[in-house]
């Protein structure tokens, strides 16, 4: 669309400098005017001076007497020095139009059958040294008749792209809407159903639109002249297809209205659109008998019913603006540019006496459409986001889901073997104690070797039994301040020899319910873990705070920080980033704050420190 209004503007450029420069052009502004009752020919008029008025355009347009139906214009061209004159008159009003020369030699003939009377008229002349009249003789039923505007004289080669490219805006404006409406219904084929009805009204809402400016141009009727008819016809389908069409498309968006009144007006404008399209099609059936009907059943009421349309609509855009989002009121801005422009110009058609040609429609029909086209592409860009933020959370779910049935099969298998492990550990080892008591120094090093691995494998089996049956079997009451206190005094001396430090900024006030024993594990776990992630000068703190009944523990460090990838995995069975670790810490951990229904979040960055947020319901000590 944007490249044929471009090609518009370039093939108009030229010709507006030469409007600019009108060197040597002539401009006829008077001449006399015979009204007539009853047709007369050339040879009658030319011979007799009886009747005729003198004219002078630039006190305005004479209004036609009662019952006249023809009228003959005559005025004196001067000298015409051109190499190849030309004569052009903008605006004749007339369904036939005949000009001739002093010698009744037939210039021009234009004859049309339907109400588009307003015709560009283009005469080649020939080259003269003296003064010759010109004769134009013009008919029509409507109220006004005859010339509107200057007469101009020129070089013919200088006029005939102006009279060209007159009426080309609404063509190429027409035919990118056109265009774009096609590609639009190509695309519905690919749509799912519950935007089927959305998209397709809007296509053939942009299709009308551009089916109506099309047709409403005087290039058209110009250059198409044995399509005149059917042009017409076709707009006139264009438009009382558009109007109900435009009321139900505002229904699909914000519903039927207060009472119901969108939806009733809809129906009403298309029984009245199916009346009128019967009147239209039997009035070209006889032959414009009923052209009478018709053209008060579609002009005169049509226009006081889309008048009416466009104030219910404006309110309802209004009332819906501040109710609705951004959506809403881009609609309502394009609607409300659309129905004022065209609504004061239509209250100008209704109101002029006579046939009105009208001009800044399509520019509000334009503005419009561009807003519908706006609020298309944010829905297109909404749903792209929706869809990348529904994958996001999928491959969150999945992971999530993926890990429950892990942790669930390693908590069967952990409890069972975990029980048949221990008790041939601890007999392993109270025989190798027992063996240690009567060893030498040098075998003792090696029994104490094996009894500290048999301890570690204990340890792990501990974990295993905690990860399988994380059971609280004591609740009480727990002051948070506290048992972090006792947490930062266990792992303290770790950190001195890290080179780190522990700072501890917990209220003792915050009062938790769970199990003293495995909350001191939980974060012991996690403090050591940011404790193995520490380089020199390290620090880790530790805060609390108490908000919209939560409890919520920060621990933070500054030690090497994990990527995505790695904060994904956290807490998967047997992962981890330390050399030696098995994961089963941090999987006892998340299980621990789980079973005490709190809620554990990591934050982290790559060379910068990882943050750990740990949530739990707060209780108030008067629960005691």
């Amino acid at each position: 669309m944007s490249f044929m209004l471009l090609m518009a503007a370039i093939l108009l450029y030229p010709s507006l400098l030469r409007a600019e420069a009108e060197q040597g052009e002539l401009r006829v502004t008077q001449w006399q005017v015979l009204w007539e009752t009853s047709a007369r020919d050339w040879k009658d008029i030319s011979s007799t001076d009886e009747g005729w008025t003198d004219v002078d355009i630039r006190e305005g347009v004479p209004g036609k007497p009662e019952g006249a139906q023809w009228a003959w214009f005559r005025f004196r061209l001067p000298p015409l020095q051109w190499d190849k004159p030309g004569l052009w008159i903008e605006q004749v009003y007339a369904c036939e139009v005949e000009v001739l020369s002093e010698e009744g030699r037939r210039l021009f003939r234009s004859s049309r059958m339907f109400s588009f009377d307003m015709n560009p008229v283009l005469i080649a002349l020939d080259r003269s040294a003296e003064e010759q009249v010109i004769y134009i003789h013009v008919k029509t039923p409507f109220e006004q008749l005859g010339i509107h505007d200057t007469v101009r004289i020129g070089d013919y080669q200088e006029l005939l792209p102006e009279y060209v490219k007159k009426g080309l805006v609404n063509v190429v404006m027409g035919s990118a809407l056109i265009l774009i409406a096609i590609v639009m219904l190509i695309c519905t084929l690919f749509l799912r159903n519950i935007f089927f009805s959305s998209w397709l009204s809007l296509c053939v809402l942009i299709l009308c639109a551009g089916i109506m400016i099309f047709t409403y141009s005087s290039f058209t009727y110009t250059f198409f002249i044995h399509t005149e008819v059917w042009s017409l016809v076709i707009y006139d389908f264009a438009m009382l297809v558009f109007f109900p069409l435009l009321t139900y498309y505002f229904e699909l968006m914000f519903g039927p209205g207060p009472y119901r009144i969108i939806r009733r007006l809809r129906q009403f404008q298309t029984a009245y659109s199916i009346l009128s399209l019967a009147v239209l099609f039997l009035n070209l059936l006889a032959d414009n008998r009923f052209y009478d009907m018709y053209y008060f059943l579609s002009v005169r009421v049509l226009g006081f019913l889309v008048l009416i349309q466009f104030v219910v609509l404006i309110s309802a855009s209004i009332r819906y603006a501040f109710h609705k989002d951004k959506d809403a009121v881009l609609f309502c801005v394009g609607f409300v540019a659309f129905a004022l422009i065209t609504g004061c110009e239509l209250i100008w058609f209704l109101l002029h006496p006579g046939y009105y040609y009208m001009v800044y429609w399509k520019w509000g029909i334009l503005l419009f459409v561009v807003a519908l086209i706006i609020i298309l592409g944010r829905k297109i860009a909404r749903n792209h986001e929706q869809v990348v933020q529904y994958s996001k959370e999928l491959e969150l779910y999945n992971h999530r889901l993926q890990r429950s049935e892990k942790m669930e099969i390693i908590s069967e298998l952990a409890a069972s073997v975990a029980h048949e492990v221990r008790n041939p550990l601890q007999v392993t080892r109270g025989f190798l104690q027992l063996l240690e008591k009567q060893s030498g120094p040098k075998e003792k090093e090696y029994y104490h070797l094996a009894l500290t691995e048999l301890d570690r494998a204990s340890g792990i089996i501990t974990d295993f039994l905690t990860f399988a049956k994380p059971e609280l079997n004591e609740l009480a009451l727990l002051n948070v301040g506290e048992e972090l206190e006792h947490v930062q005094g266990v792992l303290l001396p770790l950190a001195n020899m890290q080179g780190a430090e522990i700072t501890l900024d917990v209220p003792m006030h915050l009062t938790i319910e769970g199990n003293s024993s495995k909350f001191k594990q939980a974060f012991i776990n996690l403090v050591k873990n940011s404790i193995e992630a520490l380089h020199s000068n390290g620090w880790i703190r530790i805060a609390a705070h108490k908000q919209d009944g939560k409890v919520l523990i920060r621990i933070r460090d500054n030690g090497v920080g994990m990527n995505r990838k790695e904060l994904a995995r956290l807490g998967e069975p047997y992962y981890s980033n330390k050399t030696k670790g098995t994961g089963l810490g941090l999987m006892v951990t998340f299980r621990i704050i789980e079973v005490m229904q709190g809620k554990l979040e990591f934050h982290s960055e790559k060379g910068v420190g990882t943050e750990v947020t740990v949530t739990f319901p707060a209780v108030e000590k008067e629960q005691n």
